[in-house]
């Protein structure tokens, strides 16, 4: 378990579905928070406030629970301490927020392995129920398990850029911000990535971002 550093404000939120970009009333712009926040450090609760639960959800999606409230604190941590490193011409800090949140992410291969296996072994046996037929149930599991067999098999880059794209719900700019890497690395990595998933398509049941991940962005 974490504990906030020395001279470190404690952000509390309610872990609330957010949208990317949602502003609460009252609250500033991610820039402005954050240039408030050098001054007078409360400010970053914002931040949090406004992306806790996103991040948490990304997080725990690729390594479970346990993992993403540890990765969730550590990555506000992290970002208030390197606030002042923040571009303030950028008025929007979830690239930054998620790069630092899948760096931290890395360090839990183990973790993210488990969590995909587990994935392939709830989707063992399909479940039925009265609004669907037995094979839409059936494809279905099956798809789950594919999903999560391509996921942990495919290079951890490729995964990265393909995870923020479906998950995170980023453009490729934001991608490339995020992962710092240039925007033509991006697009070799999702051809790539989609390249293996045309092979093994997803229903939208089974993955909300299929539409994204299987078409060139307009």
């Amino acid at each position: 378990m974490h504990h906030a550093r020395p001279n470190t404000p404690v952000f509390k939120a309610e872990r609330e579905p957010d949208e990317p970009g949602r502003r609460i009333l009252g609250m500033h712009s991610d820039n402005a928070a954050i240039k408030r926040s050098l001054s007078e450090p409360a400010a970053f609760g914002e931040v949090f406030q406004r992306y806790a639960a996103s991040v948490h959800r990304y997080a725990a999606r690729r390594a479970g629970d346990s993992i993403a409230d540890d990765v969730t604190g550590e990555t506000f941590l992290i970002a208030f301490e390197r606030r002042a490193r923040f571009d303030l011409a950028r008025d929007d800090a979830r690239p930054w927020l998620f790069g630092i949140a899948t760096n931290l992410i890395h360090r839990h291969r183990i973790a993210e392995a488990r969590t995909l296996k587990s994935l392939e072994r709830a989707a063992a046996e399909p479940v039925y129920d009265d609004g669907r037929s037995v094979e839409d149930a059936v494809d279905a599991h099956l798809e789950v398990k594919k999903m999560a067999r391509t996921l942990r098999r495919m290079p951890a880059g490729d995964r990265d850029c393909l995870l923020l794209f479906a998950w995170a719900d980023f453009s490729y700019e934001q991608i490339a911000e995020s992962l710092d890497i240039p925007i033509g690395t991006v697009r070799s990595r999702m051809n790539r990535a989609r390249r293996i998933l045309r092979t093994q398509p997803l229903t939208q049941e089974v993955h909300r971002g299929q539409a994204r991940i299987t078409s060139e962005p307009a």
